[in-house]
């Protein structure tokens, strides 16, 4: 593994010779943490033990860290988000502490193999998609940065689910991540807040004549802080992520025990706990939407607290804290948070209105993360002043306030009050959680250039035009410490080898390998390391879906979140397309090719769930017909997670970023897919704009309709997707395929609902009228595959021409522009 030999500085529990005490202090760990005999332990009693050692480690650089906060008396982050998707975290460890070697030689010595104690940690179910795991990078930016900051989420026990394929459909299984415990957390019982819930408010006017309020009656429940703990590269800097576990504010009640009642003892336990217990409880009923809720709240309101503990250790006045404290609300999820620091500031600190909203918005800064308006957070009005009625009043006054700006800049306009109040008012009100952010705030900031024009014009132009300059642009980023270096140690190795190992650290170092794009002997180099990870995704393929694929075929791969806006559903009409060629022209010239799919639908959505069954039935097709051979294959990997996408990245050679143009914000899987040296196929969406002007339009192959030609169809209908079946037998076929059931054994109403859909001239996801070009562009992918010269030129200069794109920059200038921290 590349970049792992050259760190001299010995981590001092370890003494000099590393390997040697690495191996005494797992073995330690294997009978003092888990009182097992070392001869008969198992591959994850050895995986939990070298996780204790590495714990030892990191807590002692992370007490320097802590302490180093202090005497330079700096600004602190607060990263306050609902997911941190860190995946596993042995390895990432013991990269960054560079450690790895030494770890290998001694498991080597106990007569174990690194992958496989690698293989026993599960994946951190803290997380469910690109959010997530934007945040979890963002962490491991900041910790090598040496950024005074620190995460803020809640401890899941179990995640969104774990994915099994039943005869093709999606079935959702518990995800216990936490089963078998694990190593890398901290239970600070120290840190333990309340957090209150229900109840009603007293209002009152106090001595000095000031209008007051106070929140009583309330039910209680408590939070306690786990620290998970994450390391910058070789740098001694180790910050934490403090995640949020609810604990009953009493286990047992003696009065119902005691008449016999043993379940009403413990319900209120039970239902206390119920907080923290799953990642994103089905909304569709009432009670899932307040437990949503109360999610967002219980987190917030245990880090304010914790952040007010930590603030009033040096302050004895409020006056500095926005000079102090910087939170960054990743999306929406944690908004409440605005209020909430008004109530405390209000409530228990006695501040006036005036100066608490001064405060307030230059404490808070927030990331929008969606172009789709229905995915806009709101709550119903009588939930919220229900669950957090003093939250409401304190939004109804903000939205009171901000009302009257709007009236006096815009007299009579009341269309724009109606569509910039916070409050919606619908059949049903609600608050508009990201209207309330954007007000609340100091900073917005879309996650692309696309992204936050489109939040300038379209989604929020009447906010953009009241706050000249709040809005902005910071570009997402991945680390490259984990998405090459630790999952792609074939390439990672070649890269340092002919380049050095400042890219580790200084993604823009990756330029110089545009030097070496037309050196034959480095391109077959870089054809070898492809062919090391395309073999081992191979066998997982093998031995997960029992499908053989040839690893010589082009790898093809779309892996994401199942939506109807990121297309999976134009990519298998595709498959089905290159199928019924290589049926009707068995003698012709096509690419031999392995179409990848892997993600997971939100357990309620019927329409995702049927694409998901349509793509395994189109592989169960293709995969069986004997007239088809090598020349193609689909498959759909299932339980998609970081881990896996740690396998799947390094091997692709193609990477299907085809969403509806205007509708994907960024994407992230765009930027792992080209630093690994795969091939764009997207359209003008998102991060892909940005990545096309960084590699070159020669090097991505780009096809569909602008955002702004899609914004036009949508409004004018100007060809309808009737028009393209009609006149383009290619689609035709496919669509009749689907439609007689030749992927669905005869059966002709299984997939009429995705039938129905394509053929309807109001689908907002334009898939006819992109399909056509769609399939021009596949075309050319194919014939460019077989020239592999001039394919690997283009992949090097892919990988070459990423240095922006690391979430090192990202956080750069997330500092320098909205936190107000200086890096080095």
């Amino acid at each position: 593994m590349a970049a792992k030999k050259n760190n001299n500085k010995k981590c001092r529990i370890f003494g000099e010779t590393t390997a040697e005490n690495f191996r005494k202090t797992t073995l330690h760990h294997i009978m003092s943490f888990q009182g097992r005999d070392p001869q008969r332990a198992g591959d994850r009693d050895v995986y939990k033990a070298m996780g204790y050692a590495l714990r030892d480690i990191l807590v002692e650089k992370w007490i320097e860290t802590q302490k180093s906060f202090y005497t330079k008396k700096q600004k602190r982050v607060y990263y306050l988000s609902l997911e941190f998707l860190v995946g596993r975290s042995l390895g990432n460890a013991l990269i960054n502490l560079g450690l790895f070697d030494e770890a290998a030689e001694a498991l080597k010595q106990m007569g174990y193999k690194m992958e496989d104690i690698r293989e026993a940690e599960e994946d951190a179910a803290l997380g469910n998609g690109g959010l997530g795991r934007l945040a979890a990078c963002f962490m491991d930016s900041i910790a090598t940065l040496k950024i005074p900051a620190y995460g803020y989420g809640i401890r899941y026990e179990y995640g969104l689910f774990y994915q099994k394929l039943i005869d093709g459909y999606q079935v959702e299984t518990p995800d216990n991540w936490l089963r078998y415990g694990t190593p890398w957390e901290y239970e600070r019982t120290r840190s333990v807040f309340p957090v209150h819930f229900y109840g009603r408010v007293n209002s009152y006017i106090d001595e000095n004549g000031s209008y007051r309020s106070e929140w009583v009656d309330t039910e209680d429940v408590m939070a306690m802080a786990c620290d998970m703990l994450v390391p910058g590269y070789k740098n001694d800097h180790v910050i934490n992520m403090r995640l949020w576990t609810a604990k009953a504010s009493r286990e047992l009640d003696l009065s119902y025990f005691n008449v016999g009642d043993y379940i009403g003892a413990v319900q209120s336990k039970v239902q206390s706990e119920t907080i923290s217990k799953v990642l994103y409880p089905a909304d569709v009923v009432v009670k899932g939407k307040e437990l949503r809720l109360k999610q967002q709240y219980f987190f917030v309101a245990a880090t304010f607290q914790d952040i007010f503990r930590r603030f009033k250790k040096k302050n004895d006045s409020f006056d500095n804290f926005s000079d102090e404290v910087a939170v960054q609300l990743n999306d929406t999820h944690p908004a409440i948070a605005i209020p909430e620091l008004m109530r405390l500031l209000l409530d228990q600190e006695g501040l006036s209105w005036e100066k608490a909203w001064h405060i307030c918005v230059n404490t808070f800064a927030y990331t929008n993360h969606t172009l789709m308006p229905e995915a806009l957070e709101t709550w119903p009005v009588d939930l919220l002043g229900r669950v957090l009625p003093r939250h409401l009043q304190i939004i109804y006054e903000i939205n009171q306030r901000f009302l009257d700006q709007i009236s006096s800049a815009y007299p009579g306009d009341q269309n724009r009050l109606r569509y910039m109040s916070i409050i919606g008012e619908g059949e049903r009100k609600t608050v508009r959680m990201a209207h309330l952010a954007i007000v609340g705030s100091h900073s917005v900031n879309g996650v692309a250039e696309l992204h936050t024009h489109l939040l300038k014009t379209r989604i929020f132009k009447d906010f953009h035009e009241f706050y000249p300059g709040k809005f902005n642009s910071k570009t997402n980023g991945i680390t490259q410490r984990r998405w090459l270096l630790k999952a792609n140690p074939a390439l990672a190795e070649l890269i340092s080898k002919t380049i050095g190992e400042e890219w580790i650290v200084d993604l823009d170092q990756l330029r110089k390998l545009e030097g070496k794009a037309n050196d034959q002997k480095f391109q077959r180099q870089w054809q070898q390391a492809k062919r090391v990870n395309k073999v081992e995704l191979a066998r997982i393929i093998e031995n997960t879906c029992r499908t053989s694929v040839d690893p010589d075929s082009m790898f093809d791969v779309q892996v994401k979140r199942i939506h109807e806006y990121k297309r999976q559903l134009l990519n298998a009409l595709h498959a089905i397309a290159l199928y019924q060629h290589i049926i009707s022209s068995p003698e012709g010239n096509i690419t031999p090719r392995t179409i990848i799919f892997a993600g997971k639908a939100a357990p309620s959505y019927w329409k995702a769930k049927l694409i998901i069954k349509l793509i395994t039935s189109i592989g169960d097709v293709v995969n069986n017909d004997p007239r088809v051979g090598n020349r193609l294959k689909v498959v759909f990997l299932p339980n998609y997670n970081v881990s896996l996408a740690e396998s799947i990245m390094p091997a692709a050679d193609l990477s299907e970023q085809i969403s509806t143009a205007g509708t994907e914000a960024s994407g992230t899987g765009n930027m792992k897919f080209s630093l690994n040296g795969a091939l764009t196929i997207g359209t003008l969406d998102g991060a892909n704009i940005e990545i096309m002007e960084e590699v070159g339009e020669e090097n991505i192959f780009i096809f569909g309709m602008t955002a702004e030609q899609a914004e036009y169809e949508k409004m004018h209908c100007s060809r309808l997707p009737h028009d393209v079946y009609e006149g383009n037998s290619v689609v035709r076929q496919v669509i009749d395929g689907i439609r007689a059931g030749a992927f669905s054994k005869g059966d002709t109403e299984l997939f009429k609902p995705i039938v129905d859909g394509l053929l309807d001239q109001y689908d907002p996801y334009l898939l006819m009228l992109d399909f056509e070009d769609y399939l021009r562009c596949q075309d050319e992918v194919g014939r460019a595959y077989q020239d592999q010269q001039t394919w690997t030129r283009k992949s090097i200069l892919n990988t070459a021409r990423m240095g922006k794109f690391s979430s090192d920059r990202t956080i750069k200038e997330y500092a320098g522009e909205i936190w107000g921290i200086e890096v080095d």
